[in-house]
């Protein structure tokens, strides 16, 4: 047995015994297949575990996937494609704030939503066998959209989706650089920089930006495959707050297009339907609804009748009213 050293995980410092990676994995009874590791800033491949040998003061992270994003009536025709991936449901939902997994698994299947966004998160080594988003959510059904929620430098973004894409394969994620912690709004510098790393890197970001069109078609050249403008600050309900800017980005992209926050209730899905972008993201509109599962079935309707709103070509608008009946033949 090799002699006792200090290693910190996960922000404590504990002594263990254990000579490799894969040997301190098993010591924390975790499952390798479900967490990532960072030893000393660089990722540890899984097919090398075994062979890194732990040191005296090694600094490791051990992280997973936590909560945080095909409707029968949408044609084979009318799917979307991002980085070569094609879907059916145009809705998109978060995995945070929801009572339990079990309930959130329940609000998935109810929205008919085929991508989930999912937060990346220290492993809890006190408590290995606590239940996992993955125990319920199975990511070889629903395809997982790791991001960077709560990340507010370019850098620490980075950090986060390598360890996603060791954790679990992903390279199509979400990217988010927060600003400033109350209003939640990106840091557009921050953001194209991380954008043009990943995507250097062989990443497909999908990308949460401001409803500008100048900074979505800078996210474009960056290497954005989608671009994302908040409706509204994230978490606020209060739905689309500049339709002209928004349309404005859907008009001159030649990438998908989601709002991406702000969302409060159906109507407002439906309202970024109509704009013409291609889905939506949410996830505390239906979280937080007293009734989040019947919410979750409600945000697939409105997003499918305003996709088909869309697509059928409103009326024009009238400065008067102009009669349904023809007034000719009056009795």
């Amino acid at each position: 047995m090799s002699k006792p050293i200090s290693v910190t995980v996960n922000g404590d410092i504990r002594r263990t015994s254990a000579a490799t990676i894969a040997e301190l994995v098993r010591e924390l009874d975790l499952e390798p297949a479900k967490v990532a590791v960072e030893c000393n800033g660089e990722i540890a491949a899984r097919s090398t575990l075994a062979d890194v040998a732990l040191g005296d003061g090694d600094v490791l992270e051990i992280v997973h996937f936590v909560g945080g994003g095909s409707g029968d009536a949408v044609t084979q025709d009318d799917r979307w494609t991002v980085a070569g991936r094609t879907f059916n449901s145009r809705l998109i939902v978060g995995t945070g704030k929801y009572k339990d997994f079990a309930q959130n698994a329940a609000a998935v299947e109810a929205s008919g939503a085929e991508i989930v966004t999912v937060a990346v998160r220290r492993v809890n080594v006190s408590d290995p066998k606590a239940p996992m988003l993955t125990d319920y959510i199975d990511p070889k059904s629903t395809t997982y959209l790791p991001n960077t929620a709560g990340c507010f430098t370019a850098d620490d973004a980075i950090r986060t989706l390598r360890l996603a894409r060791e954790a679990g394969g992903w390279d199509l994620v979400k990217l988010e650089v927060l600003g400033e912690a109350r209003t939640l709004y990106p840091n557009m510098v921050e953001t194209i920089r991380a954008c043009e790393v990943l995507a250097k890197e062989g990443f497909h970001p999908m990308v949460y930006c401001t409803d500008d069109p100048i900074a979505a078609k800078q996210l474009e050249d960056a290497g954005a495959v989608a671009v994302m403008p908040l409706g509204a600050p994230i978490g606020s309900g209060l739905g689309i707050q500049n339709r002209v800017t928004i349309r404005l980005i859907v008009e001159g992209a030649s990438v998908p297009v989601l709002v991406d926050a702000g969302v409060g209730t159906a109507s407002d899905a439906a309202v970024a339907m109509e704009l013409g972008c291609d889905g939506v993201l949410m996830n505390t509109a239906i979280a937080e609804a007293k009734d989040p599962i019947r919410m979750a079935r409600a945000m697939k309707l409105s997003v499918e009748a305003g996709r088909q709103a869309y697509l059928a070509g409103r009326m024009a608008t009238r400065k008067y009213a102009d009669p349904s009946s023809p007034l000719a033949g009056l009795i």
